[in-house]
């Protein structure tokens, strides 16, 4: 049986798709709480993430994983506790805040608009204009924005067919694919994703896991929140246990067994 790495130590000798030795993490969370009337969701909390490294972030039900995802992502602000990119400490009062440091979320619902294709959904918020009067005037470049989304879609191997035709009549794996091309288009550090096998069959799954392999291929670290624990296994380089609020653990995958992580989960297994 492996080691589990101990949560407080800082990260040292690296092995494949960690940090190196006198590197600084990606991002570091270090301690934050939120509470929500008598609820503590997070209890200083801890979260590192190495560059061009897939993090698990796994836990019970109430174990704090949601809530630490969207303090990173600016939707919450923690009542204590510091966020650091590159080392140093940021604010991320706003997703705006988040999005300006290079982090971008994939959330469970992946947050599509349906009516739209996959290139004005890529571009949403984000919009390109023609150039001159004609942009002044508000009109949108698609066809450059349909172009850049194709680069973007095959260099992450996103199989669309068809990118003229409205999200809503996609299967579940390809809006997946829309929804982290679009994150990794704008993305230069950090990539969220909530739960991305959520509902997805066998084929689909793989398929995310071949997409969050493309993630990490392109140099953006990727934070994965699941509760598939087979797939955690097989695409995540580290495993960050959340317990209560805390994080409890530290695990690297290739050394442990899905009996520790679990153990660790329920508290069955304990760390000093």
């Amino acid at each position: 049986m492996g080691q589990a790495v101990d949560p407080t130590a800082a990260p040292g000798q690296a092995a494949p798709g960690q940090a190196a030795h006198g590197d600084v993490p990606v991002l570091e969370v270090r301690g934050i709480t939120k509470t929500y009337g008598t609820v503590q969701a997070l209890r200083g909390a801890d979260l590192t993430v190495n560059r061009n490294e897939v993090v698990a972030l796994v836990g019970d039900n109430g174990a704090g994983k949601s809530t630490m995802i969207k303090s990173i992502s600016g939707v919450i602000s923690p009542d204590s506790g510091q966020i650091l990119i590159d080392g140093r400490p940021v604010s991320l009062s706003s997703p705006r805040d988040a999005r300006a440091h290079g982090i971008e979320t994939v959330y469970q619902d992946l947050a599509l608009a349906p009516d739209l294709d996959p290139s004005a959904n890529l571009f949403l918020g984000r919009e390109l204009m023609r150039p001159g009067i004609l942009g002044r005037l508000g009109v949108l470049d698609k066809r450059r924005m349909r172009r850049e989304a194709d680069e973007a879609f095959a260099s992450l191997g996103v199989g669309i067919q068809d990118t003229t035709v409205q999200v809503a009549t996609m299967s579940g794996g390809q809006r997946q694919g829309v929804a982290v091309g679009r994150a990794v288009r704008w993305a230069h550090r950090v990539v969220l994703m909530d739960e991305p096998t959520a509902a997805l069959g066998v084929v689909q799954t793989e398929r995310v896991g071949a997409l969050i392999e493309s993630v990490r291929a392109s140099g953006i670290s990727v934070v994965l929140i699941s509760h598939n624990i087979p797939f955690v296994f097989e695409v995540a380089d580290r495993i960050e246990v959340l317990r209560l609020g805390q994080r409890v653990a530290t695990f690297d995958r290739s050394t442990m067994s899905a009996q520790n992580v679990l153990g660790a989960m329920t508290g069955a297994l304990t760390f000093g």
